[in-house]
C-alpha cells in the first residue's frame, strides 16, 4: 500500500498538530480520530456520521500527511467546488483541483499536471469520470494514497438506477492499484454498511459510527387524504417558519408550483431540479448558501453535502422513497444545534408513486441486447463505452444492465475495463438472471417504501422510531416530536418490554422459515422489524414468534 502510515510513534499527536497548524481545528471529535488513525495506518475505513460533524476531516488531516494524493468521489460538482472553497489558505495548505465535465481540454491538463507535480493534495472526481479510460491510467500513473468515496450510501441506496456508476468504483480502486479505501456517509443501516462494504470491496474495514439522533430537529408528520389541504398546510407552514428552508417535492413540476405559491407570499423562493441548466442550479446554490434565499424548493437533488449551518426547517411535500433518503435530507436542518423542524406531509397515494421509483430497471429486452453485445466480443472484449456505441443505448442505461449482469455472475470486468462473459452462460439465461437480481431489489426497495410509509404513521415516538431504523435503540419519550406531544398526558409509567424482546436483541443475525437471513433492526413493543437479505424490511409481531419456536431463530456465529 503507498502512503506513509508509520513514521511517528504518535499518530494522535500529530493528527491533532496537523488539523491545528494547518486547518485551524484546536479539537477533534474522539470518533473523528479514531477514524483519522485507521486511514493514516492504511486501513480500509467505513465512517458513518450526521451531517455536519466533520466527515470531510477524515480524509483532508491524514491526507496532508500521506505520501501521495488523495482522490475523493464525490457525486455533486457544486458540492466538489464548496470542498475545495472550504480547504484553507496559505503556504502549508493541500492544494486541490476538480477534474470534471466543465473543463476544457486545457483545464484539464492543468489539473492533472498539479497532481503529478504534488501541488494538488486533493483530486475530487465524479463516479462518472473514473469510468474513463484516460481518467483511471492518469490516476493509476498518480499512486494515489487514498481512495475516498463520499457519500457512500449511493452505492447501496441509489446506485442501481441513480447513479450506476457508483456500483463500478471497486472495479476502478483495483484499476489505479487498490490504494486503502475510506467511505464516508451520514446514512447507513446496518445492513446499508454491510452492502457498502461489500460493493466497495473493503478489507476487513475499521468501522467508525456515531449516534444518528439530531435532537434539536422536532419531528412531525401530518396525513392528507386531499391534495389541496396538503398543498395549503405546506405553504403556510413554509412561509410561518423561521428562515431559511427547504422543502422537498417530488417531481420537477411541483418544486416550481410550490415556489410560485411562496414568491407570491411575497417570500424568495425558488425552484431546483436536474432539469434546469446548470449555470441556475448553480446561482440557486450560491443565494441559498450567501443566506439570499429565504426557500429552495427541490426534488433530492439539492442538499447533498451542502455546507450550511442554519437552515431552521425541511418539509417534506409527499413521502420519501425511503427513511435513508429521508435521514439525509432532515439531516441538512439544524446543523448549528439550534431548535429545527422537519414535517413529513403525505397522502396514501404517495405509496403509488414511490413504488413506480422502486420499479425502474431494465427490461429483458435491455438485458438480453447488453449480454448479446458482450458475448459478440467475446474474443475482443469490449468497455462500457463501446457497449453503448454498439447498442445505441444511454451510458447510464448500459452500465445499469452491466451491473446487473456481473451481479448475477454472468459477466465479469477485466483489470483493463473490459467486460468478459461467462463461458457457461448464454445471453438469454444470463439476462434471466440478471432479472432475478433486478427483482430483488425492487422487492428491497419495495420495502423500504413501507418503513418510510410506517414512520409516517406511526402513534409512538416518532425519533424511537427513525433511530430504530438504522439499528439505534432509543428510549421514549423523546419530548420532541408530535408522537411524544399526543401521549404526554398518558400513563408515563416505564413500558413494559415483551417476554420474547430478549430473544431477539437489536443487531442480532436471524434466520426466517421462508426469508433467509436478515438482521434486527429495532424493537418497538409487541414487534421487531428485520432487514432480510431477500426480502428486504419485515414486521414481526413478537407474540406470533413466541408461538411459533422455529419460526425466526438467531444465527450462532461460527467460532
Amino acid at each position: 500500500m503507498t502512503g506513509n502510515h508509520r513514521t511517528a510513534d504518535d499518530p494522535a499527536g500529530r493528527l491533532r498538530r496537523t488539523a491545528a497548524e494547518v486547518f485551524g481545528w484546536e479539537r477533534l471529535t474522539a470518533e473523528q480520530l479514531q477514524a483519522m488513525e485507521a486511514v493514516l495506518d492504511g486501513r480500509d475505513t467505513l465512517v458513518v456520521m450526521p451531517t455536519g460533524s466533520g466527515k470531510s476531516a477524515v480524509y483532508q488531516v491524514p491526507g496532508v500527511l500521506l505520501d501521495g494524493p488523495v482522490v475523493v468521489v464525490s457525486p455533486l460538482l457544486a458540492l466538489q467546488r464548496d470542498q475545495i472553497a472550504g480547504l484553507p489558505e496559505g503556504e502549508d495548505a493541500p492544494g486541490a483541483v476538480a477534474v470534471n465535465s466543465t473543463l476544457t481540454a486545457a483545464g484539464a491538463e492543468a489539473a492533472w499536471e498539479a497532481v503529478r507535480s504534488g501541488a494538488a493534495r486533493f483530486l475530487y472526481l465524479s463516479p462518472e469520470q473514473l469510468a474513463k479510460d484516460e481518467v483511471v491510467d492518469e490516476l493509476a500513473a498518480a499512486a494515489p494514497a487514498l481512495f475516498v468515496v463520499d457519500e457512500a450510501q449511493c452505492v447501496a441506496s441509489w446506485g442501481h438506477d441513480f447513479r450506476p456508476d457508483y456500483l463500478r468504483l471497486e472495479q476502478a480502486v483495483r484499476r489505479v492499484g487498490r490504494p486503502p479505501l475510506l467511505a464516508l456517509t451520514a446514512t447507513a443501516a446496518p445492513p446499508v454498511r454491510e452492502e457498502i462494504v461489500a460493493r466497495l470491496g473493503m478489507d476487513r474495514p475499521r468501522l467508525t459510527v456515531t449516534s444518528f439522533d439530531r435532537p434539536n430537529i422536532r419531528l412531525e408528520a401530518r396525513r392528507f387524504l386531499d391534495e389541496d389541504d396538503r398543498r395549503r398546510a405546506l405553504v403556510e407552514r413554509a412561509a410561518a417558519e423561521p428562515k431559511p428552508g427547504i422543502v422537498y417535492a417530488a417531481t420537477r413540476k411541483e418544486t416550481e408550483e410550490y415556489a410560485e405559491q411562496l414568491a407570491a407570499l411575497g417570500l424568495t423562493a425558488v425552484a431546483y431540479h436536474a432539469g434546469l441548466p446548470g449555470a441556475e442550479r448553480a446561482r440557486v446554490h450560491d443565494a441559498f448558501l450567501a443566506g439570499r434565499t429565504d426557500v429552495v424548493v427541490a426534488t433530492s437533488a439539492f442538499g447533498m453535502g451542502i455546507d450550511k449551518e442554519d437552515v431552521r426547517f425541511v418539509l417534506h411535500a409527499s413521502l420519501p422513497g425511503s427513511l435513508d433518503a429521508y435521514y439525509q435530507e432532515i439531516g441538512r436542518c439544524g446543523r448549528d444545534g439550534e431548535p429545527a423542524l422537519a414535517v413529513l406531509h403525505h397522502r396514501p397515494e404517495d405509496t403509488g408513486m414511490q413504488y413506480w421509483f422502486a420499479g425502474r430497471t431494465p427490461g429483458h429486452d435491455t438485458l438480453t441486447e447488453v449480454a448479446d453485445a458482450v458475448r459478440d466480443h467475446e474474443d475482443d472484449p469490449a468497455d462500457l463505452d463501446a457497449l453503448r456505441r454498439e447498442t445505441g443505448l444511454s451510458r447510464n442505461r448500459v452500465t445499469t444492465a452491466v451491473n446487473l449482469l456481473e451481479e448475477a455472475r454472468a459477466v465479469a470486468t477485466g483489470a483493463d475495463g473490459e467486460v468478459r462473459p461467462d463461458q457457461d452462460t448464454p445471453p438469454e439465461a444470463a439476462a434471466e438472471r440478471a432479472e432475478e437480481a433486478a427483482e430483488a431489489h425492487r422487492v428491497t426497495d419495495r420495502t423500504r417504501v413501507d418503513m418510510a410509509r410506517a414512520y409516517a404513521e406511526t402513534t409512538g415516538c416518532r425519533r424511537r422510531f427513525l433511530l430504530g431504523y438504522f439499528g439505534e435503540e432509543y428510549e421514549p419519550p423523546c419530548g420532541n416530536c408530535d408522537g411524544c406531544d399526543a401521549r404526554e398526558d398518558e400513563d408515563a409509567s416505564p413500558r413494559a418490554e415483551h417476554p420474547a424482546a430478549s430473544a431477539y436483541p437489536v443487531g442480532a443475525r436471524v434466520r426466517h422459515r421462508e426469508w433467509g437471513e436478515g438482521m434486527v433492526l429495532s424493537e418497538d413493543g409487541d414487534r421487531i422489524t428485520v432487514q432480510f437479505e431477500r426480502v428486504g424490511y419485515r414486521t414481526l409481531s413478537l407474540d406470533a414468534l413466541a408461538e411459533q419456536d422455529d419460526l425466526l431463530t438467531v444465527v450462532t456465529e461460527e467460532p
